[in-house]
């Protein structure tokens, strides 16, 4: 399999958008129906994780993916523990947006070693959480505070940051269960300030709402909530993104 980082950096020399399915290992109740709909309407990719993650469930859930599919699995991990050597590669976010150092550093140099020995393609992805109209999983259990929404420069400067750090990727999040997806003017103004590949995901809902971010500059948008309560969605996401791809 190709690296999935040099993947992302030639769809993005190629204007191209890709759709990433998020997987909740704890949330699987109509997985079979969403692997299905994935058969007939692929994503580009499936990541897999969650906040909080019950002991075994990760392992079970890629082993399903991988028995119906052989799209790549990226692990986006809610903790050092969601790692998997049968996954394709890892975002090893670095939370960036907060000051909370154990979300910068501290918990990477206790996951480094396993992180090193699993094979994994290792993808270093500045993360930035976006306030979203409601407190989120994430905010709670990362304990920092959200970018606002309406301080695009901030999100801007920090996104820079992270590239200037060395960051191959920036993922702008709203989070699990987000009333309002990123604003679309924040990722205009990010994209306007770096190179390097952008990831959105958290509250998007509509076919519409895909491809505004797009065309503001998002290169990869992940779905998650909304499919996982209405799989058959799929159809319409992943045609959203094909019709983009196709101008």
């Amino acid at each position: 399999m190709k690296a999935i980082y040099d993947l992302l950096l030639q769809q993005r020399a190629q204007g191209k958008k890709s759709l990433a399915v998020l997987i909740d290992p704890d949330k699987i109740e109509k997985l079979s129906e969403l692997l299905s709909q994935a058969k007939l309407f692929p994503p580009d990719f499936f990541f897999v994780g969650g906040s909080l993650l019950s002991e075994g469930k990760l392992e079970k859930c890629i082993q399903q993916i991988r028995a119906s599919s052989s799209l790549p699995i990226i692990l986006f991990p809610g903790n050092e523990m969601q790692i998997s050597s049968t996954a394709d590669a890892l975002l090893l976010l670095s939370v960036i947006s907060g000051r909370n150092p154990e979300l910068l550093i501290g918990r990477h140099v206790a996951a480094a070693g396993i992180i090193h020995k699993s094979g994994l393609e290792i993808i270093s992805t500045g993360y930035m959480l976006i306030e979203s109209g409601a407190p989120t999983a994430v905010s709670y259990i990362s304990n920092t505070q959200p970018i606002p929404r309406d301080k695009k420069s901030i999100a801007a400067l920090t996104a820079l940051a992270g590239e200037q750090l060395g960051m191959k990727l920036i993922y702008l999040e709203a989070g699990s269960g987000a009333m309002f997806p990123v604003p679309v003017e924040m990722i205009e103004t990010v994209r306007k300030n770096i190179t390097i590949p952008i990831i959105t995901g958290g509250g998007i809902k509509t076919k519409s709402e895909i491809i505004e971010r797009c065309r503001a500059g998002a290169d990869v948008i992940v779905i998650g909530n909304v499919l996982e309560e209405n799989p058959v969605l799929l159809k319409e996401f992943s045609g959203a993104l094909n019709s983009l791809n196709k101008v």
